[in-house]
């Protein structure tokens, strides 16, 4: 979320910011939008600043048994009690319109981000080791683990549909072994996070604070009980026959069996506090921890770390990674999450990569590390660094984990703040996430570097103590 004050301050500066990400200017329409607000904020503070006067003379009228005056005084500050109400809800509404237009702004690009429009402008910043050499043509992972008979995707399709996976015997156990290793090697020294144990399901307001919603409402799970779902499509049959037309034309097929993601594009996100998503990151719970609280300068930085599934509806992925465990819509990751005073945050930037990078290091895995242009960047970041682990047998590069400096963008939206040591004023915290890395992905890292001439796969000496003696992973 943005600073409205720094808007109407900066102007120029922050259109120039929104056009380094590709976008249209928006300073003018959001200062036309506060200046609405602040026009019926000033209204409302009028009348309440008049009707305590008026209460007042009241009193002095009466005294001076001025029965007609007091009168008077008294239907004025009746009309003004009905006039109020109208003005209240004239600058809740003002306030939401400029909060909602605030809310679908991304965070303004750091300076010493690279220009560029998407992933083809990125800056490689550095590597790590160097591409394995093989005696056999590298195979993908999902050709591996299907001759293995330890990765299943016909019987995930038969229990959920595409992109999901069921791993059996010695991937299972890999898997495993890989979320516990990450989860060791980042609360130990010196990386000391904090390990947490979230949950999996959240409200509309914790989604919102860390940018999920209501942008991104498309591209996520949620879950809907029968109240909830008569409530929204009766909701969507009033949007609806304001539109001149019926719920059935709108979303398709009988509308009563509707599971309610399909809402028009234009349908306004209304928060519903009964509601559940699934989260797609453990950054939404973990960074969450800190909403709507004042910290000590002195307890920052806070580290937080946890080993979850997350969920993710790929809406826009149609077509892409079809085959294999790229893209899925259930995965596990190992998430990494700081907090921190804005002088702290750029440090700490840099040292949340060292730590996604150290265990790749450790499981001797090659990658390269590309800092994001500012048209390639996620919603929420002002500056992010992407780890992208080589994969042989697709013989070409692909995240695995995302490090991003948020600035004040989320906390604003959380209203998490601190108090400074010395003045004891109290700022917005900054937040910053990664992941510590996509289990997943690592994953099928593991299996196309270490795979052998006859399909097996090596397990990585970083793993050999979560493995129970298994050496090599073998079809049985």
């Amino acid at each position: 979320m943005h600073d409205i004050r720094f808007i109407r301050e900066n102007p120029e500066a922050f259109d120039n910011a929104l056009k380094r990400r590709g976008l249209e200017p928006q300073a003018q329409r959001l200062i036309g939008l506060d200046e609405e607000r602040r026009a019926k904020i000033l209204a409302l503070e009028t009348a309440q600043a008049r009707r305590n006067a008026a209460s007042k003379e009241i009193g002095e009228a009466k005294k001076k048994k001025d029965e007609a005056k007091a009168s008077a005084l008294m239907a004025e500050v009746a009309a003004l009690k009905d006039s109020m109400s109208q003005m209240e809800a004239a600058e809740k509404s003002a306030s939401k319109l400029l909060n909602d237009a605030l809310a679908e702004i991304p965070n303004l690009p750091a300076d010493d981000v690279p220009d560029g429009k998407d992933a083809n402008d990125n800056f490689e910043r550095h590597h790590f080791g160097v591409k394995r050499e093989y005696s056999f043509t590298p195979k993908q992972h999902f050709d591996l683990g299907e001759a293995l008979g330890q990765m299943d995707f016909e019987a995930a399709a038969k229990l959920s549909g595409a992109r999901f996976v069921v791993l059996k015997k010695g991937l299972a156990r890999l898997e495993r072994a890989l979320g516990q290793f990450f989860l060791d090697v980042h609360t130990s020294e010196p990386h000391n996070y904090t390990e947490v144990a979230p949950p999996l399901l959240v409200r509309d307001h914790t989604m919102y604070g860390t940018a999920q919603l209501p942008k991104f409402r498309e591209d996520q799970f949620q879950t809907v009980t029968e109240e909830i779902r008569r409530g929204e499509i009766e909701e969507l049959n009033q949007w609806a026959q304001t539109m001149g037309t019926r719920l059935a034309d709108v979303v398709g097929g009988d509308a009563a069996r509707q599971i309610i993601p399909q809402v028009p594009v234009d349908f306004a996100y209304v928060e519903k506090p009964d509601r559940f998503w699934l989260i797609p990151t453990a950054e939404v719970p973990l960074t969450n921890l800190v909403r709507e609280s004042i910290l000590d300068e002195a307890q920052l930085p806070l580290r937080y770390t946890a080993c979850t599934p997350c969920f993710r509806a790929e809406a826009g992925a149609a077509g892409k990674d079809t085959r294999g465990m790229i893209r899925q819509h259930q995965f596990t990751k190992v998430e990494l999450v700081s907090v921190t005073t804005p002088e702290q945050s750029k440090d700490e930037h840099e040292r949340m990569l060292a730590c996604a990078e150290e265990v790749l290091k450790r499981l001797e895995l090659h990658y390269r590390v590309v800092t994001l242009c500012a048209g390639d960047m996620g919603f929420a970041a002002q500056k992010t660094y992407d780890i992208e682990v080589w994969l042989p047998g697709q013989n070409m590069y692909r995240e695995i984990s995302s490090c991003s400096n948020c600035g004040e963008f989320q906390a604003r939206r959380m209203n998490a703040r601190y108090r400074t040591k010395e003045s004891r004023n109290v700022r917005h915290v900054h937040t910053l996430n990664g992941s510590g890395v996509a289990v997943g992905r690592a994953l099928i890292a593991v299996m196309e570097t270490y795979q052998q001439d006859d399909g097996a796969i090596a397990v990585p000496e970083a793993l050999a103590p979560y493995m129970g003696g298994i050496k090599k992973i073998e079809r049985s």
